[in-house]
């Protein structure tokens, strides 16, 4: 199999793999959008509403309905920029923050019961791709190459 198909076929199994993996924890009340935004700003911190439409990729309007409803449920908050009294800064409250590790846990847990099913190489192996991953969020997040905060 040439680099072409290898990443072809990496490609599918990551879609997926993802398309299981983020229905692990019950997503509860609220839309993957709303989560999304969630782990987001659990992930960045504090940023624009502008920022989250860029990494987020859904229109503003549908965008700025999921923040109000996530400020609504006291999980999200939005101050004034500092920088721009138009704009607003958004950031998890301690409500939202717990969420986001909330659903780490359990999906950490259910992930490792699927886990147990494999063989131990398997599993050693798996494992080990988790620094590579986090290396290639690290690459994504690098200014130009893609969906950023």
């Amino acid at each position: 199999m040439d680099d072409v198909q290898a990443v072809e076929r990496l490609t599918l199994a990551l879609e997926n793999f993802n398309s299981v993996f983020i229905r692990l924890p019950d997503s509860g009340r609220l839309s993957f959008s709303a989560l999304s935004v969630l782990h987001t700003l659990s992930r960045v911190g504090s940023c624009r509403l502008s920022d989250l439409v860029r990494t987020e990729q859904i229109k503003q309007p549908a965008l700025t309905s999921a923040v109000a409803k996530l400020a609504d449920d006291g999980l999200m908050r939005r101050e004034p920029d500092p920088l721009d009294g138009r704009a607003a800064v958004l950031s998890l409250t301690d409500a939202g923050q717990a969420l986001v590790r909330e659903r780490h846990t359990d999906r950490a847990r259910r992930l490792g019961v699927l886990l147990e099913r494999l063989s131990p190489e398997d599993r050693v192996q798996l494992l080990g791709v988790a620094e590579i991953f986090d290396r290639i969020v690290h690459l994504a997040d690098e200014p130009g190459e893609g969906p950023q905060l």
